[in-house]
Order: structure tokens, then sequence, then C-alpha cells
């Protein structure tokens, strides 16, 4: 006796349990992949703004000039432009109310920033969390349907008085289909959110940085201001 087994065969021919465990973690490898993909665009996209910002702020230009410039943009500001726009704009609203004190400028410059860093990570960070539970739940998903399947072919096996390997092969190959979804699922989602878990990390440094040297130069910027007047 010969049989051809096919993954649509086994499919066809699994329970119905196991048919909804396939299914499940179909749509969850697609949406691990789609977040994969529009993570990696968003991520490379960030870090591609970062350097250009960068470049563009340490090369003299005057800043008022690039935070007007800033301001004016229809569809706003992301990364490093929205933390300098925030900074230089509370700035300079404090510098004008509390011009004898430095101090209370910068506090407040500081903690703009700081609340524009910590939008910035979070719109990073977005998915995320679903890669790592995708990548932590789906080989079990996978190991449920696995063991659901074995356990019906063992119970269909009883109930023959000549068994042969050939009758519960079928089922038992369809059983373990559902852990190698299982593992398909996990695999590409784990090493997904560590990569973008270190890249955001990455750009979070370099956003830290930065605003650690914008904040000198606000600084000698208000104490200078203060000598002045």
């Amino acid at each position: 006796m010969q049989a051809e087994i096919s993954f649509i065969g086994l499919f066809l021919e699994a329970s119905v349990l196991v048919k909804l465990v396939m299914l499940t973690l179909l749509c969850l490898s697609i949406a691990s992949w789609a977040v994969i993909i529009q993570r990696r665009k968003l991520l490379n996209s960030a870090r591609a703004k970062s350097i250009k910002f960068e470049d563009t702020f340490w090369s003299g230009v005057d800043l008022n000039k690039l935070y007007k410039e800033l301001s004016a943009r229809t569809e706003g500001v992301s990364g490093l432009e929205a933390l300098f726009v925030a900074g230089f704009k509370e700035y300079s609203r404090l510098s004008q109310a509390n011009s004898k004190s430095p101090e209370a400028v910068m506090d407040g410059t500081t903690r703009a920033m700081r609340v524009s860093l910590s939008r910035e990570v979070e719109r990073l960070e977005t998915h995320l969390p679903l890669l790592a539970t995708i990548g932590s739940t789906s080989p079990y998903i996978g190991l449920f349907g696995t063991v659901w399947g074995i356990m019906n072919s063992f119970i269909a096996l009883g109930a023959v008085e000549n068994a042969t390997l050939t009758m519960v092969a079928p089922g038992i190959a369809e059983a373990l289909i559902a852990t190698a979804m299982g593992l398909f699922a996990a695999i590409p989602a784990v090493i997904g959110y560590n990569r973008f878990s270190t890249q955001v990390e990455k750009i979070e440094m370099a956003h830290v940085n930065f605003m650690e040297e914008f904040s000198n130069i606000l600084q000698r910027q208000a104490y200078s201001e203060k000598e002045v007047g």
C-alpha cells in the first residue's frame, strides 16, 4: 500500500482542532512578517533621518532659522528633529519668562526634551511586544496541536486489532506539522524582536547623547544672555 503524503492533504485530513491550530499559526506568522517588514522600514528611516539631521545641526546652521524651518513643516517632525523643536521651543518660551534664572530655563527645557524622547521611543517600540508574544507562544500553540493530533491517532490505533505503521503515520505526521508551523512562526518573530530591540536601544542612546549636547549649548547661551542682561 503506497500513500502520498502532502501538506495540503494532511491539513485536509486533520481534525477540526488541529486545523484551527494550523490556521492560527499561519495568521500569527503573517502578522509577524508584516510587523517585521514595517518595523525594519521605520527603524532604517529613523536612523537615516537622525544622521541627516545631526549633519545639518553640526554644520553651523543658525538654530533660530533651523527651528523656524522645522516648525513650518506640514508633515510634522520626528526623531532628533522633534527633540530639537521641543527643546528649543521650551527654551525660547522660558527665556522670556525667566531671563534671570538660567537654572529654571534649563530645567524646563530638559523636561520638554525628555517627554519628546519618551514619545519617540514609544513610537519606535510599537508592535515589538506583538513580536515577543508571537515568538514565545507559537511553539506552545503548535505543541498543543501536536499533542492533540497524536492523542487522537493513538485512540484510533487502540480500536484496531491489527495496527500497522501505515495506519498511524498520517495522523502523527499531521500532528507534527503543527509543531513545525509553530517554530516557523516563532523563529522569525524572536529574531526580529531581538534585532529591532537592539536598534531601538542604539537610536535611543543617540537621542540621549544629542539631548545632552544640545542642553550644553543652550545652557551656555542661557548664562551668556544672563550676563548680557
